[in-house]
């Protein structure tokens, strides 16, 4: 069926289905994101309420580091967060530029597709 579409409909399709993949991508990286923020968020809201000679520990890698510096601990998970926030709401902008664009485009093509209207029917010189 693609071979009979004109090669524009057809890069359109094809750009349409590409435009669906980037959509899916950034949707699934900006689920893990948020998971991030949340789990950030978390983190900071058990610093806090520890007590102030609670043993804490740092992630570095793969092992868990005790840190002695708890305010340095809590302003580098805070510095974390909001880079993950900011990242998210870029994603957010890049999203829906990318919906508008995949809109657009499905827009195009139906038309491209539809039948060819009844005034082109019109046109035709009646018998008579």
């Amino acid at each position: 069926m693609m071979d009979n579409l004109p090669p524009k409909v057809q890069n359109q399709i094809a750009q349409f289905q590409q435009l669906a993949q980037q959509i899916q991508m950034m949707t699934t990286q900006k689920l893990q994101l948020e998971a991030q923020v949340r789990e950030l968020d978390k983190a900071l809201q058990e610093l806090e309420k520890a007590g102030e000679d609670a043993v804490v520990y740092k992630s570095v890698g793969s092992l868990m580091i005790q840190s002695k510096d708890r305010a340095g601990l809590t302003d580098e998970l805070k510095e974390q967060k909001e880079t993950m926030e900011v990242r998210v709401k870029t994603l957010d902008r890049q999203d829906k530029h990318l919906r508008e664009r995949h809109q657009s485009l499905q827009e195009q093509i139906s038309k491209a597709l539809q039948i060819p209207s009844s005034k082109e029917e019109d046109d035709e010189p009646k018998a008579g």
